[in-house]
C-alpha cells in the first residue's frame, strides 16, 4: 500500500513537473520580456523633454520609435539600449542626467515597446538595435567613430551583438547576464532551462570577438543579475577595458546609487 502511494505521488509530482516544463518553454517570451506600450508610462511628462520623435524601420518592415536628444555642439552620441521592462519613457530621469554630460543620446523603444510595433523577440531585438545604429549613420550622419553603444541588462546583450558587426567607438555594458540560459538557471534551479529556452542572446561568447573599448559596469548588490556575471563579461573582453562597480547598487538603481561618480566615469570613457 506504501509503495503504491510512494508511486502515485510521484508521478503526480512528475506530471505537475513536466507540465511546468512545457508551460514555461511555450510561454517563454512571457518569462522575459515585460513590454508597456504607449499609452501606458510616463508620456505627458516627457512633452517637456528636450527630444525629438523618430520613426525608422526595421529590415523586416516593423516601424520603431525612439527618441533622440541632441546637444549642441557634440557629434559624440550615446545609442542606449534598455532593458526588458517599461518603455523609453519611464527612462527620462536618467536620460536628463546622460544629458548633462554633454553627449547626444537616442533612445529607441524595442518592437512591443512604447510606440514601437510588433512582437519582442532575441532576434527581432537585433534586427531593431541595427535599425536604429542606421538611422544615426544615415539619417543623423553620424559618423561611428562617434557612437557609443550603451546597453543595460537586456539591453547590454542587444549592445554587444551590435557590435560584432558594426564598428563603434566604445561599448558600455551594465548589469547584464553571461547568457539568458546562465541567469535562467540561478533564477529557476529547479528547471532544465538550457533545454527548453530558445532565446539565448549568449553575451560571453560574443564579447570575445569585439575589438573596440569597453566599460562594464555592475552594481555589486544586483538582485537579479549577481556581479558575477558582469566580472565574467569583463574578464572575456579585450583590452582595452575597464570593470566598473557601483558599491551597494541593485539592478535598477546603478545610475541613482552611483550619483555624480557614475556619470564622470561614462563622461571620461567617452572622452
Amino acid at each position: 500500500m506504501g509503495l503504491n502511494m510512494n508511486l502515485r505521488q510521484t508521478c503526480f509530482y512528475t506530471i505537475i513537473y513536466s507540465l511546468l516544463v512545457l508551460n514555461m518553454g511555450c510561454l517563454e517570451d512571457n518569462f522575459i520580456y515585460f513590454p508597456s506600450k504607449y499609452p501606458d508610462g510616463y508620456w505627458h511628462i516627457a512633452k517637456q523633454l528636450p527630444v525629438e520623435d523618430c520613426y525608422f524601420k526595421a529590415s523586416d518592415g516593423v516601424m520603431l520609435h525612439g527618441w533622440f536628444a541632441d546637444f549642441a555642439g557634440t557629434n559624440t552620441t550615446l545609442l542606449w539600449l534598455h532593458g526588458n521592462a517599461g518603455n523609453i519613457s519611464d527612462r527620462q530621469d536618467n536620460l536628463m542626467r546622460l544629458l548633462r554630460i554633454g553627449i547626444n543620446v537616442f533612445i529607441i523603444d524595442y518592437r512591443g515597446y512604447g510606440r514601437s510595433k510588433g512582437h519582442p523577440s532575441e532576434q527581432g531585438l537585433y534586427k531593431d538595435a541595427q535599425a536604429a545604429y542606421d538611422y544615426l549613420l544615415h539619417t543623423k550622419s553620424i559618423s561611428p567613430r562617434d557612437i557609443y553603444l550603451f546597453g543595460r541588462s537586456l539591453g547590454g546583450a542587444v549592445a554587444i551583438n551590435l557590435a560584432l558587426s558594426n564598428k563603434a567607438a566604445g561599448l558600455i555594458v551594465e548589469s547584464t547576464f553571461t547568457s539568458l540560459p546562465d541567469i535562467g538557471r540561478e533564477l529557476y534551479p529547479f528547471l532544465p532551462v538550457k533545454m527548453i529556452t530558445r532565446e539565448r542572446y549568449d553575451s560571453l561568447a560574443k564579447i570575445a570577438q569585439i575589438n573596440i573599448p569597453v566599460l562594464i559596469i555592475h552594481g555589486d548588490a544586483d538582485e537579479i543579475v549577481p556581479v558575477g556575471h558582469g566580472k565574467k563579461l569583463f574578464e572575456a573582453a579585450n583590452e582595452p577595458k575597464e570593470f566598473y562597480v557601483i558599491k551597494g547598487a541593485e539592478h535598477n538603481n546603478t545610475y541613482v546609487v552611483g550619483g555624480k561618480a557614475y556619470f564622470e566615469k561614462i563622461k571620461a570613457f567617452v572622452e
